[in-house]
């Protein structure tokens, strides 16, 4: 029988696998996703234990954006579509971005529309050779939404994402990789490989600091240089003072690894 969740969420050894999962839809969103996606989410910031947080689709794609099915298109009740942003993909961007947990963007596919920049949102992409990403929202007669007329010119300078958000072309991994977009292109047989010893990785990782660099760089994106110093300090005097700063200190003083332990 068919798993009918639409969220799957997996834990082991520190790491939460997060899994879209409506493969015969190219896991596109509906308002019931996105629900699930709130209660994993709750889920995995209340878990001390998991320190890192891998997100991906079932199937043979990422995610496809919305599901259009899922809205109403009849005159006089067709979807507010700023109500519905309003209320699911605006604050499932803001939670991701905030997550003081890095996250790990697995994908597989098609990454197409709020999917695209679902990805974006994340803190690393690692993407199959196969993979391309694709601002489908001008096709349909929309601007891109998600976070995408943000993540794109800081990804990709102005240029290219206006190129991307005009045309909504597919951009190949590959491509993505040499433009900055995503953190790592790998052989489509490599993937699944690769992002677990990512994620492993960073669970082992001090995930104060991790929190803190998360926080840091997007600060910076619209922040002075005089702000950022003062942020830099400030981070660095709590994180001073955390557990995990004297171990690493003393391993490597002593000459071992260090044996972190996320505080």
């Amino acid at each position: 029988m068919a798993d009918e969740r639409t969220v799957v969420l997996e834990t082991a050894d520190g790491v939460a696998r997060l899994t879209l999962n409506r493969p015969d839809k190219l896991n596109s969103f509906t308002r019931r996703m996105h629900a699930d996606l709130r209660e994993a989410l709750t889920a995995i910031e209340g878990d001390p234990a998991i320190r890192a947080v891998v997100l991906t689709g079932a199937g043979r794609g990422f995610c496809a954006g919305q599901d259009l099915a899922d809205l109403s298109f009849e005159p006089g009740a067709m979807t507010d579509l700023g109500a519905l942003i309003q209320e699911n993909f605006n604050p499932l961007i803001r939670r991701l971005q905030a997550l003081p947990k890095p996250v790990v963007a697995k994908v597989r596919g098609i990454a197409a529309g709020a999917g695209a920049n679902l990805a974006l949102a994340c803190d690393l992409v690692v993407a199959g050779r196969s993979a391309s990403f694709l601002q489908a929202f001008v096709n349909i007669g929309l601007l891109p939404d998600s976070g995408g007329t943000w993540l794109l010119p800081r990804t990709v300078g102005s240029a290219r994402a206006m190129g991307l958000a005009m045309l909504g072309e597919k951009l190949p991994a590959e491509t993505a990789e040499r433009w900055g977009m995503i953190w790592r292109c790998v052989d489509d047989d490599a993937l699944d490989a690769e992002v677990d010893a990512l994620a492993a990785k960073l669970a082992r990782m001090p995930t104060a600091a991790i929190a803190s660099i998360k926080h840091a760089i997007r600060h910076a994106a619209t922040a002075d240089l005089d702000a950022q110093l003062d942020l830099e300090r400030d981070e660095q005097t709590r994180l001073g003072a955390s557990h995990d700063y004297a171990e690493g200190v003393n391993a490597f003083l002593q000459k071992r690894a260090p044996r972190f332990e996320g505080r």
